[in-house]
């Protein structure tokens, strides 16, 4: 790849680190879409021994690129995002695989659309793992960021996405339970 044309590329992903999405950290401030990546990356290798059959370089490549559109449209709630909301960044996302050199355009064309298709092993791994680290992001944060919706919304967001694997049931169980705990102690806390 020309030198210019990949830092241009780096400038573009950059802006995923700068992009707030609605989750907090321990810390207090609010998550990156670039740090939500690098963890659902950090999940799916973690998880590789569960799956064995599954490509882990491709479900790699599912995880760092699945939120790359929000580099152009920011990060929007799944309670609040529209259909024309998911078309302007799939549009946003088309017009970026379209710039990239033909060689990686023809390499990620496929794997979105796997991505967007959940046929495939890998695919409905990613999407399940995503929502799986939105929900122990939130678990991590100070119940105090919660909107009012999450109480009940962290016991029902993703559930229908582990279905194909008692491995991932059982995670989702054991969130449910730490979300349940964290509203059980506020609720203690509270005057």
């Amino acid at each position: 790849m020309e030198i210019r044309h990949y830092l241009d590329l780096m400038h573009t992903l950059e802006k995923l680190k700068c992009a707030p999405r609605h989750s907090w950290t321990s810390s207090g401030r609010r998550e990156s879409v670039a740090e939500h990546s690098w963890r659902l990356a950090m999940m799916a290798y973690f998880v590789q021994d569960e799956f064995p059959e599954a490509d882990l370089r491709k479900l790699l490549c599912m995880c760092l690129f699945h939120d790359v559109g929000e580099a152009f449209t920011g990060d929007i709630p799944a309670f609040e995002k529209t259909e024309a909301d998911g078309a302007a960044e799939d549009a946003a996302l088309e017009a970026w695989r379209n710039s990239l050199p033909a060689p990686y355009c023809r390499k990620l064309t496929p794997l979105f659309a796997e991505m967007a298709a959940q046929e495939t092993l890998e695919a409905r791994l990613y999407k399940a793992l995503d929502k799986m680290e939105a929900l122990i992001q939130h678990n991590e944060a100070e119940i105090s960021t919660w909107l009012p919706l999450e109480y009940e919304l962290n016991f029902v967001y993703g559930a229908e996405a582990v279905t194909f694997s008692n491995y991932l049931e059982q995670l989702r169980a054991e969130i449910n339970k730490d979300c349940a705990e964290k509203i059980d102690v506020a609720k203690e806390k509270a005057p």
